[in-house]
């Protein structure tokens, strides 16, 4: 009896039988065989079935993109369904069933009618032939803000303007269904069915675009708000985060922050977020007085440029970045830019506007027996003449008084006031 007891606690421990062990052995080769063979389908499969968990779809996506080269073609009302369907051995297009806000009745009514009467010609077209008791006002702003009317108006922010003109373009058609006009003559341009124009809308950024497709979808499909800043932030934060090691010597990280959140820790305010620059996803962590000092910046989509220290983390086995400075890019550009460069092209240049709304910032000193500091880049002027008999060219410093602010609005004053000037922010010999 001790014998077979002493059997029976080593058991316990942990064992398998032989069955046990050979039906797990089958089924992870039934998986990687069908992952390797039929990648699309077996993606797909997979995304379906966990389409309401935004976390598990964005592994399998990344995971799909980057190791077995899947590309994933947007949402489209005249292509996708309720689940995730392979268009290709290497393309899958993604499911109107993953957007948040729209739910499984709206999107089989939607598909029901594309199926028995055609593609949509229109978003006016959509929204008179859907089942509005089931595509309602919310389920059609989803549907915009995560790109599925791009193929027939790439301007979202139009559609979304245009959601409640569209509804009731909709129901008047419904109302005088059973009525003629006296001037409607089939497709004249007389008819009281003709659409009417869009909203006109201001459009959205690039940031805007993303953020509000990463409310529909739950991530960045289309792009990343990485990618406008990146080959500039480059010149300056050249290690990327899937490359980053534990360190003693502080890097400088560029990165979006995302799923900022503030605990109290034994020694005041903690933050903890997340940073993203499209080659990994690294965890920081600033203290109080960090966090006190950039409520601006420390949010969520916010670009941020970071010198801190990066160690291994005992708890998740990853690495951590323990944040020591925080800038944004424009107080980044002050710092590692040398200047701004316009170009004359012999007209005179407002650059004396462009310093009264964008001047240099003046930053108080940590301890008072120190200097303050000034935040802004000189500005050079590129002067060049041609003639037949010779030709010059000439860089002018304007002096240490013509110093601007680099922020982005800043830039983009510049373009408004100066078209031909070409600015640009030089980094190293330029």
């Amino acid at each position: 009896a001790n014998e077979i007891f002493d059997l029976m606690e080593k058991f316990a421990g942990y064992g398998f039988n032989k069955s046990h062990a050979a039906a797990y052995a089958l089924l992870a080769y039934h998986t990687a065989w069908l992952k390797a063979h039929y990648t699309a389908e077996f993606f797909s499969g997979n995304m379906s079935v966990s389409s309401d968990d935004t976390d598990k779809l964005k592994i399998f996506h990344d995971d799909a993109t980057q190791n077995f080269g899947i590309t994933f073609t947007p949402p489209d009302v005249n292509q996708g369904e309720w689940r995730f369907v392979p268009t290709g051995k290497k393309t899958i297009c993604y499911a109107l069933g993953a957007i948040k806000g729209t739910g499984q009745g709206a999107i089989e009514a939607l598909v029901r009618e594309r199926k028995e009467n055609g593609p949509f010609k229109s978003f006016f077209d959509f929204c008179a032939r859907v089942d509005r008791k089931q595509v309602n006002k919310r389920v059609a702003e989803a549907l915009i803000k995560a790109g599925a009317f791009d193929a027939l108006e790439p301007h979202r922010a139009s559609l979304l303007a245009s959601v409640g003109l569209a509804f009731e373009y909709a129901d008047t058609l419904v109302a005088n269904a059973d009525q003629g006009g006296l001037f409607d003559f089939g497709d004249s341009h007389a008819a009281s069915t003709n659409e009417p124009e869009l909203v006109t809308a201001e459009p959205w950024t690039l940031k805007e675009r993303l953020s509000l497709e990463k409310t529909a979808i739950g991530f960045y499909l289309s792009g990343h708000l990485f990618d406008e800043a990146e080959s500039e932030v480059r010149r300056f934060a050249r290690q990327r985060i899937g490359d980053l090691k534990d360190s003693r010597d502080p890097q400088v990280v560029a990165g979006i922050v995302s799923e900022l959140r503030v605990i109290n820790g034994a020694r005041g305010r903690v933050a903890i977020f997340k940073l993203d620059d499209k080659s990994d996803v690294i965890e920081a962590v600033a203290n109080q007085d960090t966090l006190d000092a950039n409520k601006d910046l420390l949010k969520d989509d916010e670009l941020v440029v970071i010198t801190g220290k990066v160690q291994n983390d005992r708890f998740s086995g990853g690495l951590r970045l323990n944040v020591q400075q925080v800038m944004s890019l424009a107080t980044a550009r002050c710092k590692f830019a040398r200047f701004v460069r316009l170009q004359a092209h012999g007209t005179q240049l407002p650059v004396a506007e462009l310093l009264r709304e964008f001047p240099a910032r003046r930053v108080p000193a940590p301890q008072p027996d120190l200097p303050e500091s000034v935040q802004g880049l000189p500005i050079r002027v590129v002067v060049e003449r041609r003639t037949p008999e010779l030709s010059a060219r000439a860089e002018l410093e304007l002096g240490d008084t013509a110093r601007v602010f680099p922020s982005e609005q800043a830039l983009l004053r510049c373009k408004e006031l100066m078209p031909q000037a070409s600015a640009q922010v030089v980094y190293g010999e330029g």
